[in-house]
């Protein structure tokens, strides 16, 4: 049966590489095409250089990527690359710390607010479910990738847990909270609910399509519902229905 909005990313597989490797080039339209000629300022380059790399990570994978499929997607020579990162972690690591960072200064401005349990863990689902749209590439690489970059030497990837384990604690606190003032049942365990939740938000990105029947906004209330008011009619709550396709 088909999922809604229904598309699988391709699996991973490969090495790491320095920006020196050369590969065989990506079959696709000339890069040429794709703006980052020397009319373009740097800054802008550079960010359009991650947004290339990022939509092929996600596609390919981190590691069966080469730095040359980068370089002739962005229409320039692999060794160009070198004036804006050292290697090809560098790049794959602007591009989830700018991701985690966006997702949780949201996650810090919902809970500054001084919303009730309820209304922060929606807000919160709601950023989530917008994210798989807005980081498409960057969450993709984080379900695809995760194990591979944190098995790497050094500390570099070293913030991927620090960050998972910041997280988990701000879902934690608002439903044990949540929990204290009655508004969530006391026998659901924490930590299992709050990891239920996250893996629903995140692996939404391997059928999530843009322009497709529902957005992720539209997605995101839909869960928010069955998660608060239940899927089972039995009378016991009288919350909003689910919202429907069109």
């Amino acid at each position: 049966m088909e999922d809604v909005n229904s598309r699988r990313n391709p699996g991973t597989s490969g090495n790491t590489e320095s920006l020196r490797t050369v590969a065989a080039p990506r079959r696709r339209a000339p890069a040429a095409r794709r703006g980052t000629g020397p009319s373009v300022p740097g800054s802008e380059r550079r960010d359009h250089l991650l947004r290339l790399a990022a939509e092929l990570f996600a596609e390919k994978g981190f590691q069966a990527t080469t730095v040359r499929q980068i370089a002739d997607e962005a229409g320039i020579l692999s060794g160009s690359l070198y004036h804006h990162f050292d290697s090809k972690e560098a790049i794959v690591d602007e591009v989830l710390r700018t991701f985690l960072d966006d997702l949780i200064g949201r996650y810090r401005a919902v809970l500054a607010d001084g919303h009730d349990p309820r209304t922060a863990l929606s807000e919160m689902i709601r950023i989530g479910f917008g994210t798989v749209e807005t980081h498409r590439a960057a969450v993709t690489v984080m379900q695809n990738d995760w194990n591979y970059l944190r098995s790497l030497p050094g500390e570099r990837f070293d913030y991927l847990v620090k960050t998972e384990d910041q997280v988990e604690l701000m879902w934690l606190e608002q439903i044990r909270l949540g929990q204290e003032l009655g508004q969530f049942r006391r026998d659901a365990d924490p930590k299992l609910t709050y990891r239920m939740i996250r893996d629903t938000i995140w692996v939404t990105v391997r059928w999530f399509r843009s322009g497709g029947r529902l957005d992720s906004a539209e997605i995101a209330e839909h869960y928010i519902s069955v998660l608060f008011d239940g899927l089972v009619q039995d009378g016991r709550t009288g919350g909003r229905g689910a919202v429907s396709g069109r």
